[in-house]
């Protein structure tokens, strides 16, 4: 298909997981086995866990440079999904009550705007306020304090 990604470095971890998952099940019983303080499964348990070392070492190495490192984000995308995401009225409520919160949030989903927009054409705020009192950097941290 053409313009198709191929997420083989996603689908490379989930594989990595499920054999650390499985090796995992067999050192549980392996370690299991022990009697009068002897345990003859040693063998397994340090092959599956240094198995699991080795797979998760170099599968994260491998999807670090072979997909980490080659992302590139869509500022203008991030920053217009974020204009118009429903949670960011949460900084409004404090200021203009929830239930006008809400009114902007439905306005914005509705006229297909973003909140700033909706909160403008309500005449509950103006861009200026909107712009003083939604500041989602500010509420990702929960020590800061609003200004």
């Amino acid at each position: 298909m053409p313009g198709k990604t191929n997420p083989t470095q996603c689908e490379a971890l989930t594989m990595v997981a499920a054999q650390v998952m499985g090796n995992h099940v067999a050192v549980t019983i392996a370690g299991a086995q022990s009697f009068l303080e002897l345990n003859v499964f040693k063998p397994v348990i340090i092959h599956n866990v240094l198995q699991s070392a080795r797979l998760l070492a170099d599968a994260a190495t491998s999807f670090a440079e072979n997909m980490v490192a080659k992302l590139v984000p869509d500022r203008a995308r991030i920053a217009e999904s974020l204009a118009r995401s429903p949670m960011l009225v949460t900084a409004l409520a404090p200021r203009l009550g929830y239930d006008a919160a809400v009114r902007i949030a439905r306005t914005a989903l509705a006229g297909n705007l973003t909140l700033k927009a909706a909160a403008a054409r309500l005449g509950l705020l103006t861009e200026e306020e909107f712009d003083r009192l939604v500041v989602p950097a500010r509420m990702v941290r929960p020590h800061a304090v609003d200004g």
